[in-house]
Order: structure tokens, then sequence, then C-alpha cells
């Protein structure tokens, strides 16, 4: 049977792949981080971009945005434009979050997808890779949660796939409240620093 690629499969064939019928509400509280002066300056910076007009925009944001949380954790890597694969799913994850090492090797902490602004879309992406996580870490041996986010740079959703399994999904996140953004962007990195081995 061919592989489907993440981006071709419907809610219910991401679901299938957990299993769920249906995801959980995540009351993601945290507090609030106060930005740095750095990150401020960037995205003053960015304002000389159009940053809606595509996908590959988008990525100036999640970058900026992960380059404010991710070196807070030595211990990660991010990896960008990876390729996942798994019984028969597979594709290009835009982002994988795993231990830092000079190469990329379960267990693999976190997906984050970027999309134009198709929340859905990315919800289903974003399920699939998880469980795709999920999957070859259990092939190697690592039997933890996984996480997932969807952001199109100025919204951000994020995902948690337990054990049980369960996936959990918060609310959306913005720009508009940076603080409460970069509060649970870290609360979500530091659960995945905390995974690894």
């Amino acid at each position: 049977m061919a592989r489907r690629s993440f981006s071709s499969l419907r809610t219910k064939d991401a679901f299938d792949l957990v299993p769920i019928r249906d995801t959980t509400v995540w009351d993601l509280r945290t507090d609030p981080l106060t930005p740095s002066d750095v990150l401020l300056a960037v995205l003053q910076r960015t304002k000389s971009f159009a940053l809606s007009a595509s996908e590959a925009a988008k990525v100036t944001l999640i970058d900026s945005i992960l380059m404010e949380i991710l070196p807070k954790y030595p211990g990660l890597r991010a990896w960008k434009d990876e390729p996942l694969e798994t019984g028969n799913t597979g594709g290009v994850v835009d982002y994988l979050i795993a231990p830092s090492r000079g190469y990329i090797e379960t267990p693999l902490l976190c997906a984050v997808e970027a999309r134009l602004d198709d929340f859905t879309a990315g919800e289903i992406q974003c399920v699939a890779e998880m469980a795709a996580c999920r999957d070859n870490n259990a092939r190697d041996g690592h039997d933890l949660e996984t996480h997932g986010t969807v952001s199109n740079g100025q919204g951000w959703v994020f995902y948690r796939l337990t054990r049980t399994p369960e996936v959990f999904v918060s609310s959306l996140f913005t720009m508009n409240d940076l603080p409460k953004l970069l509060g649970a962007l870290d609360h979500v990195i530091a659960a995945c620093a905390d995974n690894i081995p």
C-alpha cells in the first residue's frame, strides 16, 4: 500500500492514527512571559516584510517566536523541513523538536506545523505528525507524550498527545497578547525538555 502524505489526510484518517474519536479541550493556563528586547526589535523589523501572503512568509514570525523560547532549553533543537514516516503515512514536518545532537533521532518531542491560515487542515496534519512521532518513539523504546503546534505566525494552537491516548487542544494564543503566547509556548517546550531521556 502506498504511503499517504500527512497533508492528504482527512480528520477521521488522522484521528484513526491515534486512535481517538474527538479532541479534548486543553485549558492551558500559564504565567505570561515578558518578551525580550531582542524579540521586540526583530518583530519591529519584520514590519518591513509582507508576512500574510504565503505560508513561507509566516515562517519568519514562527522562527522569531521559537528563537525566543528554544535557547532557554539547550537540550533541545528544532529541525526544519524534516521528513517523518511511519506505517502508511509520511511527509515533511515544518519543524521537529528533538534532543540537541548533530543529527535527528528519537525521541521526537514536538511537531510544529506552519499554516497560511487554515487551522483545521493544520490540526489534521499536526495530529497525524504527533502520532507519527509517538510511533517512532515507541519503536525506539520511548513511551512518552508528544506535543504539537499549529501556527500562522500570528496565532498559535497547542496540542498534547498523551499515552492514554488522548489529544488535548488549547485555545488560540495570538501575537496581540505576546506575553501570554510566550508563556504557553514556554510551557510546551519545557514539557518537551522534561521528556529528554
